[in-house]
């Protein structure tokens, strides 16, 4: 009985990604090496046993649950094995993303010297895109002042703003191309992911970034901005082509404070960062010329 085929085949009966196929099958080859006894005769026991083994090697939350879902995947769908999983998912630290800063991401850009490599960023940071989606953009998916991202992350299309200093650029470099053209190509088909992931990182280690910086971090920068500049949270959902709004919410704990418009109470003490006399107006406060010789040159 050849599982991974099995699971392989199942995937794309059901339209899972090719992404999602092949994590599975990665997933289960690991347990596979772990098991080593008849795929048949799997059991709860043998899940939680590989699970808690993971466990013991470090892995993380998300790895966990990835596995648990391609276990789970195998047991019922292929299988057939009925009984209920009770199997909890492992908790995942809620980490906020990395974001550039403006003057970051122009920096960023204009270290870019090849003409193709920088409207690939540009494209990216301008209309909020994942890798994934600006490399299988095609000529016909431009439509002026938007495109279409077609069969994108969960298999769903989605309308992106094209910028204005982006649409006369983009007209330009496909006036030639016919509508079934690849927008961005690379030496035999389209441009790779790996090849705009090594665009990015070279960009980076040019202007010493110093943060973990990720095609996916110009898309976190393109919405943090966004609120920054006023946006609502709906209007960046939209564009992002988050079904749920609580997945941009993250974007406003990322703003900064003061285009927000939240001021901290430290300030308005009149606090300075050097010694200081103790002079906090308190009516409360008595004797205020003895508390002042006593904090006179003490740091605070």
């Amino acid at each position: 009985m050849d599982a991974i085929e099995l699971v392989r085949k199942e995937g794309v009966r059901r339209g899972y990604s090719f992404r999602t196929i092949n994590t599975y099958i990665f997933s289960l080859k690991k347990f596979l090496k772990f098991y080593k006894g008849d795929i048949r005769k799997i059991g709860k026991k043998d899940v939680k046993a590989y699970l808690n083994y993971l466990i013991s090697r470090n892995v993380c939350g998300s790895s966990l649950n990835v596995n648990l879902c391609a276990l789970k995947f195998l047991m019922r769908d292929i299988l057939n094995k009925s009984f209920v999983f009770k199997i909890k998912f492992s908790k995942i630290p809620k980490k906020l993303p990395i974001v550039l800063s403006k003057e970051e991401v122009f920096n960023l850009i204009d270290s870019v010297k090849n003409k193709k490599h920088k409207l690939v960023v540009k494209l990216m940071y301008g209309a909020g895109l994942r890798v994934s989606e600006v490399v299988n953009l095609k000529v016909k998916d431009l439509e002026g002042d938007y495109g279409w991202v077609r069969n994108g992350k969960g298999g769903k299309d989605r309308l992106f703003l094209i910028p204005n200093s982006l649409r006369e650029e983009l007209m330009e470099f496909t006036k030639e191309e016919n509508l079934d053209s690849w927008i961005f190509k690379g030496r035999i088909d389209r441009i790779s992911v790996r090849s705009v992931q090594e665009i990015v990182k070279k960009a980076c280690k040019k202007i010493k970034i110093k943060k973990r910086v990720s095609c996916h971090t110009l898309r976190h920068s393109f919405s943090t901005h966004l609120i920054e500049n006023g946006y609502d949270v709906a209007s960046v959902q939209t564009l992002l082509g988050h079904s749920s709004m609580n997945t941009t919410m993250v974007y406003v704990h990322i703003a900064k404070p003061k285009l927000i418009n939240v001021k901290s109470p430290l300030d308005s003490l009149g606090v300075s960062s050097e010694y200081r006399i103790y002079d906090y107006k308190d009516k409360n406060l008595e004797n205020r010329e003895s508390v002042n010789k006593e904090f006179k040159g003490m740091r605070i």
